[in-house]
């Protein structure tokens, strides 16, 4: 990764702020992106203070302008990109027949046009250096979770455009990567939306238990470099879940239910 440019969005905590961290160390040139300005800065100085060449930029990814604009400053501090860590997101937590229609469209506004927006204005100068477009997914993107309707929505779509993406620009050169961490220790759950549109607030998930953000950093670094088509994290809820929904699916559905029933206060009865 020595001296390649990475976008990075959602890179103010979680497994953007360890991305950008790892991605650092490894010699890499970034720009971050995302909605807290103030983080932003406090990482770039971070950063910058060992050594790391990096801008950030605040970023609404679910803002069309807001991409183009993180493109193009991108472009002109670099001149060039070779990574696109599509990385922003939000989830949600509720029964579909509770939920407020405007949360599943607030995810799919960040999800998945986040990472069409920044694709699209990253495309041109990720052809011309033969680069990676990531998109840093979920097992909610294999099988529907229950309680998670506008979560799995979002990233079955995420799915659905980075394959094409793919298979459009076969002969281009172009590296497109999957990334599906499973239950991640981090931020994304406290934030989580509500049936209201309300922040979560405590995870019902004991974090101590799932994997860190900065492993999941470390494995992605090492999928971009061999340019693997899909990483999928964590055994049981990961690689087991997506062999179980291709050969015995409607068992997996009473093993998911089961799952996510048992979670604190769950909106699955």
């Amino acid at each position: 990764m020595k001296n390649k440019v990475i976008i990075i969005t959602g890179a103010s905590s979680g497994i953007g702020l360890a991305c950008a961290r790892e991605f650092a160390q490894r010699g890499a040139k970034l720009a971050l992106a995302a909605r807290s300005a103030e983080k932003l800065v406090e990482i770039e100085h971070e950063l910058k203070t060992n050594g790391t060449e990096v801008i950030s930029v605040k970023t609404d990814v679910s803002v069309q302008d807001d991409c183009r604009h993180l493109i193009s400053e991108t472009l002109k501090a670099f001149g060039r990109i070779d990574v696109l860590v599509n990385n922003a997101g939000i989830s949600m937590r509720a029964a579909f027949q509770d939920v407020d229609l405007e949360v599943l469209k607030q995810l799919m506004d960040v999800n998945f046009w986040g990472t069409v927006y920044c694709t699209k204005y990253a495309l041109p100068s990720l052809l011309e250096s033969k680069g990676s477009v990531v998109g840093v997914s979920s097992i909610a993107g294999f099988i529907g979770l229950p309680g998670r309707t506008g979560y799995s929505a979002s990233k079955f779509a995420m799915h659905g455009f980075l394959e094409t993406i793919r298979v459009e620009n076969l002969k281009k050169g172009l590296h497109v990567l999957i990334a599906a961490p499973g239950f991640t220790a981090s931020n994304v759950r406290k934030a989580a939306l509500t049936a209201d549109g309300s922040n979560q607030g405590e995870t019902p998930r004991k974090e101590e238990k799932m994997m860190s953000a900065e492993e999941v950093a470390m494995h992605m670094a090492k999928a971009i470099i061999k340019r693997k088509r899909t990483l999928i994290l964590t055994f049981v809820e990961g690689k087991l879940t997506v062999f179980l929904k291709k050969f015995v699916p409607g068992l997996l559905d009473k093993l998911s239910y089961n799952h996510m029933a048992k979670e604190p206060d769950s909106p699955i009865k």
